[in-house]
């Protein structure tokens, strides 16, 4: 099943499943916090050894649970602009396939913040709020580290969608849910020891936590 498959299938649940609902205005701030889970899924070119030496192998870049905050400014009931931030990912990369088919490669931490613009489709005062945004994912990686040798991995721009919904308890607070998928590619490279080489990570992130309007 494809990831944009995936992501119209929820939005079009989320929809379906909720009644009409706007419990934003325009002027309001949003405030979202809880658990992000970033679950790669990973591909890669295969790893060539310095000197062009085939292995048979990817990389593998394993998932991780961080503490997640996203601020929305609402400039009309309906459009909100929203920005995701986090506390350090930190992945462990691992050969796949091949010679180094669980090999450990080694680790990175990872910043992703994310610029989405968010429609809001309800219209009345009711307290379930479904939204999907679409918009730009800028991901720095740092601290790379390798016991094979020094490991670098370029910064990624690419898109980012996703789909939500708020279940306002009264109105300032509320309880969140929300998905999305990012385009994260980087080129990899262990100086030295390795060639060059593309890795999709591509990730899907869950977040799970609470809303406060203000």
């Amino acid at each position: 099943m494809s990831r944009s498959f995936k992501l119209s299938v929820l939005a079009a649940a989320v929809l379906a499943a909720a009644p009409a609902a706007q419990a934003f205005e325009a002027g309001d701030f949003i405030v979202r916090a809880g658990a992000i889970h970033v679950a790669p899924d990973d591909s890669s070119d295969q790893v060539l050894l310095s000197g062009g030496a085939a292995t048979g192998s990817e990389v593998a870049v394993d998932t991780n649970t961080q503490l997640g905050i996203r601020g929305t400014y609402m400039f009309t009931p309906n459009v909100g602009l929203g920005v995701l931030a986090a506390t350090p990912f930190k992945h462990n990369i691992s050969g796949k396939g091949g010679a180094l088919d669980g090999a450990d490669i080694g680790e990175t931490k990872h910043l992703p913040p994310t610029i989405t613009l968010q429609y809001y489709p309800m219209n009345s005062t009711e307290n379930v709020q479904p939204y999907v945004g679409i918009g730009v994912n800028y991901t720095t990686f740092f601290e790379e580290k390798s016991d094979l040798g020094d490991l670098e991995l370029d910064d990624s721009v690419g898109v980012a969608a996703e789909v939500g919904v708020d279940y306002m308890l009264n109105e300032q607070f509320g309880l969140n849910a929300a998905i999305w998928w990012a385009d994260i590619d980087t080129e990899a490279e262990i100086k030295g020891v390795t060639e060059k080489l593309d890795v999709e990570i591509d990730p899907m992130v869950y977040m799970v936590g609470f809303t406060y309007k203000f």
